[in-house]
């Protein structure tokens, strides 16, 4: 299995994703060959801090040009053809890689990934999904959340089956539980969107089990939970601040209350250890579903383990045929 990762994508790069590289290698111990694309010199100069030695499953693939998070990403994927991005992208789609990870500009991901490797036949419209913690353990899948503003019904009945697929394949749910995120539970609740999203889905062979509200996200209610981006880009943002608020409204608490360094210190690490469920580290990225290739985003800000587990969940996804699994889904429902 080849690979290829995008060394100049993300606001620490290209060391970070260099380092997460590395920690991927060391921890699977080389089953698997990576493609560093990006500037040479500056990999190697990363490499070599890092004290990397021959041998490693690694190779670099030359780029001279970088699509930074400033660009606008339909321009940029036409005008930079030779950016770590695109030439990636495009290894995967000639065959000479299996699957593809960034932390840089999404939108140019989005498009590059859309353009390049095409959809699976039959998907209207790829969509990017999130993961969100939920009592008492597990996590959830929201989609879309952000890939596509503005949907018709039948691009979120197709992401309710996307996203079905994937927390079977890579969360282990058997038979994922789907509820379409509405401002009631009763089916009459909610725009015309999602009163015909209802509709389909309750007609469709789905574990479909009504409208969902926001307050049902951090629950078990549902496994997967269906709306268009623009409200799941929105949730998505929110559930970020969440940890920041709290961290803030904690410290301010115990400056008032002149704690002990201990108590401050135990109070503070079960805060690190509560929050650590919100924490995109340990995704690493979120996977762009419906494209005809493995293709995932990371976080701008995104940290060598980050990087190890984009890697990782990029290796999982290939080892499970999930893109072959969703064709199969996705053709058995359009001829239903």
């Amino acid at each position: 299995m080849r690979i290829v990762v995008d060394a100049m994508g993300g606001d620490f790069a290209p060391k970070n994703v260099v380092l997460g590289t590395l920690e991927a290698i060391k921890e699977t111990q080389g089953r698997f060959h990576i493609i560093l694309t990006g500037d040479q010199d500056a990999i190697k100069k990363e490499l070599a801090d890092a004290g990397a030695g021959d041998g490693l499953p690694l190779t670099i693939h030359h780029t001279t040009q970088v699509i930074t998070m400033e660009d606008s990403a339909a321009t940029a994927v036409k005008g930079k053809p030779d950016s770590s991005i695109v030439v990636g992208i495009g290894l995967c789609a000639k065959g000479h890689a299996d699957g593809f990870l960034s932390a840089g500009n999404t939108g140019a991901v989005m498009a590059a990934s859309t353009y390049i490797l095409g959809r699976i036949p039959g998907v209207s419209r790829p969509t990017i999904s999130a993961f969100f913690p939920r009592r008492p353990h597990g996590y959830n899948c929201i989609l879309d959340v952000g890939a596509n503003v503005d949907c018709k019904p039948e691009h979120l009945v197709q992401f309710a089956l996307m996203g079905s697929i994937f927390m079977r394949e890579m969360f282990g749910v058997d038979n994922p539980k789907i509820g379409t995120l509405s401002i009631g539970e009763e089916e009459t609740k909610g725009n015309e969107l999602t009163k015909e999203v209802h509709k389909l889905l309750k007609a469709s062979k789905m574990n479909f089990i009504g409208n969902v509200e926001g307050r049902d996200i951090f629950t078990d209610q549902a496994d997967v939970y269906v709306c268009d981006g623009f409200t799941g880009n929105i949730i998505l943002k929110f559930a970020e601040s969440i940890g920041h608020f709290i961290g803030h409204q904690l410290k301010k608490q115990m400056a008032g209350m002149n704690l002990p360094a201990e108590q401050q210190m135990l109070v503070g690490g079960v805060m690190k250890k509560t929050m650590q469920s919100f924490d995109y580290e340990e995704f690493g990225g979120v996977p762009l579903l419906g494209v005809n290739g493995v293709s995932i985003i990371g976080h701008g800000g995104s940290t060598p383990k980050a990087v190890k587990n984009m890697i990782l969940e990029a290796e999982k996804m290939v080892n499970l045929g999930v893109n072959k699994k969703i064709q199969d889904a996705i053709e058995q429902m359009n001829n239903a």
